[in-house]
């Protein structure tokens, strides 16, 4: 009789991915980051083992927003303290923190927790082409699907 296979972190093998953010739509390509960060994209998936590889993103500030994202999307901070709340729209995230915009989309469609801590730590984002993972050997990200 055949058993099933499960993953565990001795049999867990990890990959180096490049993607360039150039004219990508944020939400589609910060879901295709999310698949890769988590390992569904693999055969040896398992859901309770975190089996995802490592992911590089450069141009992270070309990245495209679709409508009137630019103006109309918000993002809120909070400092704790009574009328703490800041505000910015997408456009002001570009100008100040480009990189965030990237990093807040693909954080939020990761699992809760610590395990979601875990593959967000293997996310890693730039602004420009260049990046200082050429020692990893870093394939580009194939379509997942």
């Amino acid at each position: 009789m055949r058993t099933t296979f499960m993953a565990n972190k001795q049999t867990v093998e990890r990959k180096w991915y490049v993607v360039d953010a150039t004219d990508q739509i944020l939400g589609r390509l910060a879901t295709e980051i999310a698949t890769v960060l988590r390992g569904k994209h693999k055969p040896t998936f398992t859901p309770h083992v975190d089996g995802g590889d490592y992911v590089i993103v450069v141009n992270a500030e070309k990245v495209a927003l679709t409508g009137n994202k630019w103006d109309d999307k918000k993002y809120y901070r909070a400092s704790q303290y009574a009328g703490g709340l800041k505000v910015r729209t997408a456009q002001e995230m570009l100008d100040k923190v480009p990189h965030k915009i990237v990093e807040l989309a693909v954080r939020g469609m990761l699992p809760k927790g610590k395990s979601g801590d875990e593959m967000y730590r293997r996310l890693y984002v730039y602004v420009g082409p260049e990046h200082p993972h050429a020692a990893q050997k870093p394939e580009s990200l194939p379509k997942v699907k």
